[in-house]
């Protein structure tokens, strides 16, 4: 049993609030990290026993797991799914890496609007019709999310969307495998 000392944890208030909202907590969160990564025993403890499991992800966030399967995914998880899968297929179809891309490109409106009218038929199904809904409806809920943040001219994406991408390689690999049989 792990000793917790409350007195330690300075930002659990903030970290409880994030973290239960959904939030994944990442290094550009620096005074809520810096606490879990030096606290981590004590808030794993601690969140267990309010029934939270707290995941640590090596490629540098924090998150609640949740039993929550792909097929059942939430029209939000499936629209910031699509716009993963699509975006990793543009920087493809651009010549660029796309891992490298994804990370150190900048989401502005008009790429967004590209998404979109390349892949109309994919977005209409989740009532996106422009770059303007995929920013409302699906950028700022990343960013609320932790899987994003705003800059200047539109939006990054940061560490937390490998859970999208590992859950994205998992569905690919399941249809591969299915098809040997």
């Amino acid at each position: 049993m792990t000793d917790i000392n409350l007195d330690d944890l300075t930002h659990l208030q903030a970290i409880n609030k994030k973290l239960t909202s959904g939030y994944h907590i990442s290094e550009q969160d620096t005074l809520m990290w810096q606490e879990l990564d030096q606290h981590i025993d004590a808030y794993r403890a601690l969140f267990n026993a309010l029934g939270h499991d707290l995941q640590h992800d090596s490629r540098g966030f924090y998150y609640f797991g949740s039993d929550e399967s792909t097929p059942n995914m939430g029209k939000i998880s499936r629209a910031i799914a699509l716009t993963i899968y699509i975006l990793i297929e543009h920087y493809a179809n651009t010549g660029k890496d796309p891992m490298r891309a994804l990370f150190d490109e900048v989401n502005d409106l008009e790429l967004m609007q590209t998404l979109v009218q390349i892949n109309k038929h994919l977005f209409d199904q989740l009532e996106i019709f422009s770059g303007s809904d995929l920013r409302k409806d699906v950028y700022l809920r990343m960013v609320r999310l932790g899987l994003a943040r705003e800059v200047e001219n539109g939006f990054m994406l940061q560490a937390p969307i490998y859970r999208y991408i590992d859950a994205l390689m998992e569905v690919n690999e399941e249809t591969y495998l299915g098809e040997d049989e």
